[in-house]
């Protein structure tokens, strides 16, 4: 049966214990309660704004999107360079109590105090209605006027990072289609200087002029042939005037004019006639006959020797040339010009085979440059269309029309603190020393197995006393107890809280360890959060 009167006797013999966990714990929290520098929290609202310019007419060359570019900024501007300019440039950590603080905590401490919150913008999945992109920024100090400076400056470094990223972008993306513009005007230069190099090596050879060079070697041709035939009937031309004159000493069928020639040869003329008719009636072996021939042969030497002889009047003067040099010699010049002609005829034929064969050829190599100068070409057209519109995202920018980051609240200080919560504090203090002091007590009683009544004398050693005689302490023990009582509540109400201000003013700074413990029992807000969407 549980007997409460003991147990009640028990804790009220136990109290001291619980009053001095109690006023330590309530001594420790009310002093940190009071303790605590006041923390103002200062917020300013930014809003992405959407491009002024609608994309149908002019698109901007960046096209990061606002939550992904709000996190790039936000990375930017909490760098330790950043921040350590920032707190050195406004003075965050000028007191006397931070001036030992390594760089690395001043760093860690910004960025707990910092708080950078993104909501709305595009859905997620690409499901509901998008939202307008609000960006809430807000700086934890322990004045109202540094809240509210830092908050401010850390606006101004986000709109400055977003100016400066996005015409940075637009810059990069304009020098980018540029260069690729002069790299391919520099190409298709190059290309055409090979092209112009390769017709003009072979004029004769290109494929746009193969159909003519086919008709000119047909109609070469055909100008052999005809040369040829020519020749021909020359050349039998001459063998029939040599022949006939070889037996009649005449270049023609038709009789020789009298007056161009001597007696002697017209008398000689005369008896070949004779000679002729003679002959058609009367055999060779008649004397008649036999007689006109001497006399032909006479005639013909005395003519012959005229010819071949020359008087004193012609002596130092070239012979002249008879009717049948002359018609041989132009017979022998016309055949020297169709042979000179059929050699140059037969030459530019070769060429022109020659020609025609290296035309499959330069038609395959030539194609292939004009491919790869078309292929240029329209790169260089892509490319200066690039450009364009580089030069219009970059032109967008410069002129901020389009998305940009705009301030809708500045940061102003803040009339009363955000932290810390000091009623909770001072309150968890106080819960915190009943319940430890309740707590040890009870794990006294746990522990403890020594015989305390009479219950406990038959329990243990199955005996029934009888009676019980307690422990009678003298006054002076009651009074030293007393005393020692009163000096350890006095000393943990009097000796944490000075302890704990010559820890935070010599020694090292309480708040952030407190920050910390109180973080992770939630009392006080949180510190650097990441940008987010709601």
């Amino acid at each position: 049966m549980f007997d409460f009167g003991f147990y009640a006797r028990i804790f009220l013999r136990r109290l001291p214990y619980v009053l001095v966990l109690f006023v330590l714990c309530s001594a420790a929290g009310i002093t940190l309660a009071l303790m605590l520098p006041p923390v103002y929290r200062a917020e300013a609202t930014l809003l992405v704004e959407s491009e002024q310019i609608p994309d149908k007419l002019a698109a901007s060359t960046v096209q990061t999107e606002a939550t992904e570019q709000l996190q790039i900024i936000q990375q930017r501007i909490l760098t330790r360079d950043i921040l350590l300019e920032m707190a050195n440039r406004l003075g965050i950590y000028a007191t006397p109590k931070y001036a030992r603080m390594p760089a690395d905590k001043k760093v860690d401490d910004l960025r707990d105090r910092i708080r950078i919150v993104t909501t709305g913008g595009a859905s997620q999945f690409g499901r509901g209605p998008a939202q307008a992109t609000i960006v809430s920024v807000s700086f934890e100090a322990p004045t109202s006027g540094m809240a509210a400076a830092v908050t401010n400056e850390l606006v101004t470094l986000i709109l400055k990072e977003n100016v400066k990223m996005r015409t940075t972008v637009a810059g990069q993306t304009l020098d980018f289609f540029t260069r690729e513009v002069e790299n391919l005007d520099q190409q298709l230069s190059q290309m055409s200087t090979r092209i112009l190099a390769f017709q003009q090596e072979n004029m004769n050879a290109l494929p746009d002029s193969l159909e003519f060079r086919r008709s000119q070697q047909a109609a070469l041709q055909e100008r052999l042939t005809q040369l040829e035939r020519d020749e021909a009937m020359l050349k039998d031309r001459r063998n029939r005037m040599v022949e006939l004159y070889e037996a009649t000493g005449r270049t023609s069928m038709a009789p020789p004019d009298p007056r161009a020639m001597s007696p002697e040869e017209q008398r000689l003329a005369e008896l070949k006639e004779r000679y002729a008719s003679s002959v058609a009636v009367l055999s060779l072996e008649n004397p008649k006959v036999t007689v006109l021939r001497n006399r032909i042969e006479a005639l013909e030497k005395t003519v012959a020797a005229q010819k071949a002889g020359s008087t004193p009047s012609d002596a130092g003067t070239q012979k002249p040339m008879s009717d049948y040099d002359i018609q041989l010699a132009d017979l022998d010049g016309q055949l020297e010009y169709i042979r000179s002609s059929k050699e140059q005829i037969q030459g530019q034929m070769a060429e022109l085979k020659t020609s025609l064969e290296a035309t499959p050829g330069n038609a395959v190599t030539l194609d292939a440059l004009q491919r790869d100068y078309a292929n240029i070409q329209a790169q260089y057209n892509q490319a200066v269309a690039n450009k364009a519109r580089a030069e219009t995202g970059d032109m967008i920018e410069s002129l901020s029309k389009g998305q940009r980051i705009s301030v809708i609240e500045q940061a102003i200080a803040p009339r009363e603190p955000t932290e810390p919560n000091r009623p909770k504090i001072a309150a968890a203090g106080v819960a915190g020393g009943i319940a430890l002091g309740v707590g040890f007590v009870l794990l006294l009683e746990v522990l403890n197995t020594a015989v305390r009544r009479p219950a406990d004398i038959a329990t243990h050693l199955g005996i029934t006393p009888f009676g019980t005689v307690p422990y009678l302490r003298t006054r002076q023990q009651v009074r030293n107890r007393r005393l020692i009582i009163s000096g350890t509540l006095l000393v943990l109400v009097v000796g944490v809280p000075a302890g704990l201000w010559l820890v935070d003013t010599h020694v090292t700074p309480l708040e952030p360890l407190l920050n910390r413990v109180l973080d992770r029992v939630n009392l006080a807000g949180p510190g650097l959060a990441p940008v987010t969407r709601a």
